[in-house]
């Protein structure tokens, strides 16, 4: 059976892969922009649900300056709470099942990682604080959820570390880059591959099930933010990569605090949907090839 389903958002990294996607899967995908329904509006969004009556949500838009949230709080945690929230509410009257998307940044790194789904969550900004209010928030409204926590979203196409580091590159200018964090990159074409592939799963499944709840995805293996960088000059400009000097996190003040490992556990992935991710280093190399060819 086509699954049909409604998608909030279309221009981030997630949002076009899952469009891109959506053509290779047995799914009928409406994506709604921000034009169509905004998540500044919660009301709007649930109005959206129950008017499409789709058999699964996928909120693949939020709220995510991670700096500029720490002075629009309001806003971020309208977008990233209150809209899924309400989106949750009207997914439980419509029985549609959701899938909401959220980050790694609801855990403050201080130990314990990589962190299982079930480890207490300890924000330290108001970006991870508004998701993780709205993980909540959805598990509340709607008993069939499934809230996935990725990290590192990555890809050919919008803003990512990829993108930036090649940009600054380019420029020629003396490069440093944080090296005392560290967490796993995910390909936003391996992240939607995912939810589309579970859809017919997800769409059928009764209340109870364990494919819903929390989930970590990510793609294997742990790098920092520098030794990620050093992987994607090595691969894109071999001899001509830029020397990359390292910086703390303590010496780059930014609005908001991030978590130094806030590395996730994938162990739940492969019990409840038998996936196990391919390293990033694998994925890395297929966005770069997607970047050359165009």
């Amino acid at each position: 059976m086509t699954v049909k389903i409604l998608q909030f958002g279309t221009t981030g990294q997630l949002a076009t892969e899952l469009t891109r996607q959506a053509a290779t899967h047995d799914v009928a995908l409406t994506a709604l922009s921000r034009a169509d329904c905004d998540l500044a509006d919660p009301a709007a969004c649930a109005r959206a649900v129950a008017s499409h009556r789709p058999d699964l949500v996928i909120i693949a838009a939020a709220y995510t300056a991670v700096d500029l949230a720490e002075t629009e709080r309001d806003l971020a945690r309208t977008v990233n709470a209150l809209a899924p929230a309400a989106i949750a509410g009207a997914c439980q009257a419509a029985g549609a099942a959701l899938v909401n998307v959220s980050t790694d940044y609801v855990f403050d790194g201080a130990g314990g990682a990589p962190y299982a789904e079930e480890a207490e969550p300890h924000p330290l900004n108001v970006y991870g604080a508004t998701k993780l209010e709205g993980e909540r928030l959805v598990a509340a409204a709607c008993a069939r959820s499934l809230s996935i926590r990725t990290s590192w979203v990555v890809s050919a196409h919008g803003k990512n570390f990829v993108k930036t580091m090649l940009r600054v590159a380019a420029a020629g200018n003396p490069l440093k880059v944080v090296d005392d964090q560290s967490g796993r990159p995910t390909s936003a074409a391996d992240l939607a591959g995912f939810i589309l592939g579970q859809a017919p799963r997800l769409a059928a499944a009764k209340t109870g099930d364990p494919a819903f709840g929390l989930l970590h995805f990510a793609n294997s293996g742990e790098v920092t933010w520098k030794g990620f960088a050093e992987a994607i000059f090595a691969e894109a400009l071999g001899d001509k990569a830029p020397v990359v000097g390292g910086q703390k996190t303590a010496d780059y003040v930014t609005p908001a605090r991030r978590p130094l490992r806030a590395t996730m556990d994938l162990g739940r992935l492969q019990a409840v949907f038998g996936v196990t991710p391919r390293p990033w280093q694998a994925a890395l190399s297929e966005i770069l090839a997607e970047l050359k060819a165009g």
